[in-house]
This record gives structure tokens, sequence and C-alpha cells, in this order.
């Protein structure tokens, strides 16, 4: 069985998937352009993603997004266990957001002029003008009531377990004195993972965390990095999770 799933994938689904991906980014653009960065530049995304998903015979299961208050902004911090997470998200978080997504992916042809042109944040760690750079690009964004979403691994697992985190999201979060929302991604691996472009049908759950609200003097970074974390761990099987947490 899992043969003639090959055959389908490259010679049926990932043709159709380049064609997708192409409209994808012009309507992302023309939407944009006719209905702003708000809407415009999120139902073609979600669309694609919901797509790719289907036409992968990819299932995603959401639970808690109920917790969120739809005229709240929120700083979103997931694991990162393949490249379904960012389809998985896109399709059903349910709410409009950009990426905080590494300078690097601006390079990728097509895709990343879109994704700049969508008003998606990219980050520049480079030097201190950059990390200024890339606060005031999230501060803009943040101010037209947007949220955004942030994998603070930096980068996929290796082996199913969360990579550490590093401290820019949380303190993006502080900066703002944003809500933080955890969100555990569970199935992505299996599905995907970065040593292979070969596809395993499967669920992907997206466990959703209440928010975590900033105290009155504002968030402690290291604190707050730590509890996401431990949500996030918390919400994973036990071959997926991280002992030190």
């Amino acid at each position: 069985m899992i043969y003639l799933f090959r055959i389908y994938q490259w010679l049926i689904a990932a043709p159709i998937l380049l064609v997708l991906t192409l409209l994808a980014c012009l309507m992302t653009a023309v939407c944009t352009l006719l209905f702003g960065h708000r809407t415009g530049a999120y139902w073609a995304p979600m669309i694609w993603s919901r797509c790719i998903c289907a036409l992968l015979f990819i299932r995603v299961k959401v639970c808690g997004r109920e917790l969120l208050d739809k005229k709240q902004s929120y700083v979103f911090v997931a694991n990162h266990q393949g490249a379904f997470d960012i389809w998985a998200i896109y399709g059903y978080l349910g709410r409009p957001f950009k990426w905080l997504m590494k300078k690097s992916l601006e390079k990728v042809p097509v895709v990343g002029a879109t994704c700049r042109y969508a008003g998606h944040v990219f980050v520049d760690d480079s030097s201190i003008a950059g990390i200024k750079e890339t606060i005031s690009d999230a501060e803009k964004t943040l101010k037209e009531g947007m949220s955004l979403v942030i994998f603070p691994e930096g980068s996929r697992t290796y082996d199913g377990r969360m990579r550490p985190f590093k401290r820019g999201a949380f303190m993006l979060a502080a900066e703002f004195n944003l809500p933080v929302v955890p969100i555990a991604i569970d199935g992505a691996f299996k599905a995907m993972p970065r040593t292979t472009y070969n596809v395993t049908p499967c669920t992907i759950r997206l466990t959703i965390h209440p928010p975590i609200v900033p105290p009155e003097k504002g968030f402690n970074t290291k604190r707050l990095m730590s509890e996401c974390r431990r949500q996030i761990n918390s919400s994973l099987p036990p071959s997926h999770q991280d002992p030190a947490d």
C-alpha cells in the first residue's frame, strides 16, 4: 500500500500541489492588494494549506480553539516537528495571523516575495540593526490587531523531541505586553520529518493551551519561556517529551 501511495504522492499529488502553491501565491498578492493585510493575506494560504493536507491524506484535529478571544492579539508559540506544522496551523488555527520567520526564507523563489508582500515578519538576528528592524516590523503588525506565530526552536526537530527554545519570541511578547499562547503539535514528525520528503498519512493534533496573560509588572522572559515549554511538553506523547522538562 505504501508503494502505491508513493506513486500517487510524486506523480499525481506533487504536480497538483505545485500548481496550487503558485495559485495561492498569486491569490494572496491579489487579495492583499484588494482587501488589506488582515484578511486578504489569510484566506488563500488557509485554503491552500487545507488542500495540501487533504491531497496527502493528513487529518488535523484542533483542541482548545474556544479559549481564544477573536478580538485579542496573541503571540502563539509552537513546537516544530516538521513541514506540516506550517500547513496545520495555517489551515486550522482559525484566525488571521502573521508568521515570524527566518530571514533566509525570504530568498525562496516566489514564496519569499509573497510572504514579504503579505506582511509576514522576517527575523534578522545577524546584527543589532537587524534585531531593531524585526521589532519595528512586528510592532507595526501587532498594532493592526494581528497575531504572530513563532516556532521558538528556530528549526525542525531531528528526533521528534523539542529542541532548546530561543528567547526572541518571548522577548517580543514582553516588549508588546501581549498574551502568549502555547500550541503543542503532535503528528507532524510522523507525517514528514526533516530527513525526508516522503509523506506518511496520519493525524496531526493541535492542542491550544490557555493564554498566558502578562502580569502587572510584565513578563519575566525566562519564566515565560519555561512555562510555555512545560505546557507544550505536557501535551506530547511520552516518546516525544523532553525528560528535562
